[in-house]
């Protein structure tokens, strides 16, 4: 499976951003694939996971409302919709998934694999 984060960059509070994950190779329909951010000093957290197999999605409270995920299968991509950013959504974003987990298991306890993981994208949220 490869994964390649894209779309990062310097947006100012209250603006969008929309970041996108290159996915392609997954051994089957039943993966589960979500976007991650960790800031410096900060622990590692799911900001929001998507199962391709039902399409349900699972989003953290801090981006409920603002952030939005979406696939795009015949571009094997997958989106993060990114508006009224806060300089608390500052950070480096990843993606990553796994087989077979729910949604909210994958956000909750993401892939220890280094190969369930893509390159990072910054984005930077600063007037």
């Amino acid at each position: 499976v490869q994964l390649q984060a894209s779309g990062g960059g310097l947006a100012q509070p209250g603006g969008s951003l929309r970041l996108s994950c290159a996915a392609s190779g997954f051994p089957s329909n039943l993966y589960t694939i979500g976007w991650f951010r960790q800031a410096p000093g900060k622990k590692r957290e799911g900001v929001a996971c998507l199962a391709n197999s039902d399409g349900n999605t699972y989003y953290g409270d801090s981006v409920k409302g603002r952030f939005t995920i979406s696939r795009d299968n015949s571009k094997n991509t997958l989106n993060l919709q990114m508006n009224n950013l806060e300089p608390e959504d500052t950070a480096v974003y990843s993606c990553a998934w796994d087989h077979g987990a729910s949604s909210w298991l994958l956000c909750n306890a993401p892939p220890d694999r280094s190969d369930h993981w893509g390159q990072g994208t910054l984005v930077t949220v600063s007037s």
